[in-house]
């Protein structure tokens, strides 16, 4: 399963994978509990490779931030997103050093790490570079 397949949709727990189009919207089926719904307009949904992470000097794309924490943890599951505000805070600045402290809240960080358990739990570890948005290196010039 690829990043580009899964979604959070606001007011809605968890994060759900896209499974099939409909002419009003589509299908998506919760990570959580493997129930299906139906997502139409009307839902704010995100897709989480579409999601970034402000710092001082850029956006960081969540599927970075997912690898950093995947390099942190060996591939196993991050600290818990019910510690204390300050762990998470300490917890997540190793991880982006110069996240902007005034732009990303604690809500924020907490959903990340929630994420990303929920991800590694299910199986999903490959947070690499989305496909067909590869940069071309300097080697090929």
């Amino acid at each position: 399963m690829e990043l580009d397949k899964v979604m959070s949709i606001s007011g809605k727990p968890g994060l759900y994978e896209l499974k099939a189009q409909t002419r009003g919207g589509f299908i998506a089926e919760s990570m959580l509990d493997g129930k299906k719904i139906s997502v139409n307009m009307r839902h704010n949904v995100s897709l989480l490779s579409e999601i970034a992470v402000y710092t001082y000097t850029e956006e960081v794309p969540l599927r970075e931030i997912f690898q950093k924490i995947k390099e942190k943890e060996d591939g196993g599951e991050a600290i818990s997103h019910k510690e204390s505000k300050q762990k998470l805070e300490d917890y997540f600045s190793e991880i982006l050093p110069d996240y902007d402290v005034d732009r990303v809240y604690i809500s924020d960080i907490k959903k990340i790490i929630q994420w990303y358990n929920l991800l590694v739990s299910k199986g999903v570890t490959d947070f690499g570079t989305a496909k067909g948005s590869e940069k071309p290196s300097d080697e090929e010039e």
